[in-house]
């Protein structure tokens, strides 16, 4: 299936999706760590945040000022260090209003994130997607050319099923599987230095193992970044555990 064009002013060399099959399991961290730590390593980095109902995104970025447009398109908000942003709360009065649209209306829009927002010159996009298998991160396989998906999942047992319904949707959709990543997997005793698996072991390598994703990362649970994430300054928090997905991406250039 072609995809749709994007903006005439648009550049971007590599669109990298991040998926969950379930809700709550930290993406957009995930999604936002991996930008900043990409824009730190000199590329230029943007996020698409396609979960249109629950944006979060510019929050964590501490962005409040609004998306403008020009007879050309829509500029995104740039970040403290230059990650350019898109999200539908750069665009609505009031960032707290909720968005009560039905499914088409909501892909629509993602679709015009991609067509009408002008993307210059980018290495890396990374798409935010909402949770789930619906229209949304249909929309975005069908509609925009991505060139592989991480997944992020959580330690519980349930881990499996989250993983095969993002996978098996990838597959479907003819989309690679680039890298896992387990978040919440573990807190550091602050006296002893142990890992203490709360949410139980690490099924990490066992699901990346069975689903063939070479890649795979495990994050900590750590009280300082949901700070980080309040004050709006992600882009101060280093994480070395995402060092395995990063160094994978850049090889992709």
């Amino acid at each position: 299936m072609p995809k749709d064009p994007f903006n005439s002013m648009s550049s971007v060399k590599k669109v990298i999706g991040i998926v969950s099959g379930k809700g709550g399991v930290g993406k957009s961290l995930v999604t936002s760590l991996v930008a900043a730590e990409m824009s730190r390593r000199g590329h230029k980095t943007a996020i698409m945040d396609a979960d249109i109902t629950g944006p979060s995104i510019p929050k964590m970025f501490g962005i409040t000022e609004k998306a403008a447009g020009t007879d050309m398109g829509i500029l995104p908000v740039d970040t403290p260090n230059g990650i350019r942003l898109m999200s539908v709360n750069l665009l609505l009065p009031d960032a707290s209003s909720p968005v009560i649209w039905r499914g088409p209306v909501i892909a629509g829009v993602v679709k015009q994130f991609w067509t009408d927002v002008i993307w210059e010159d980018l290495d890396y996009m990374f798409i935010d997607m909402p949770p789930g298998t619906g229209d949304v991160p249909l929309t975005v396989f069908q509609s925009i050319p991505v060139d592989g998906i991480i997944i992020v999942s959580s330690p519980q047992e349930l881990v499996e099923m989250i993983v095969e319904k993002a996978a098996g949707m990838a597959e479907l959709m003819n989309i690679p599987i680039l890298g896992l990543v387990e978040n919440m997997s573990y807190v550091t005793c602050p006296d002893c230095g142990r890992q203490i698996n709360i949410f139980g072991e690490s099924k990490a390598s066992k699901v990346a193992a069975k689903h063939g994703i070479e890649t795979f990362a495990r994050l900590p649970l750590v009280s300082e970044i949901a700070s980080k994430c309040d004050e709006g300054a992600i882009e101060d928090v280093h994480q070395d555990e995402l060092n395995p997905i990063t160094d994978m991406l850049e090889k992709m250039m």
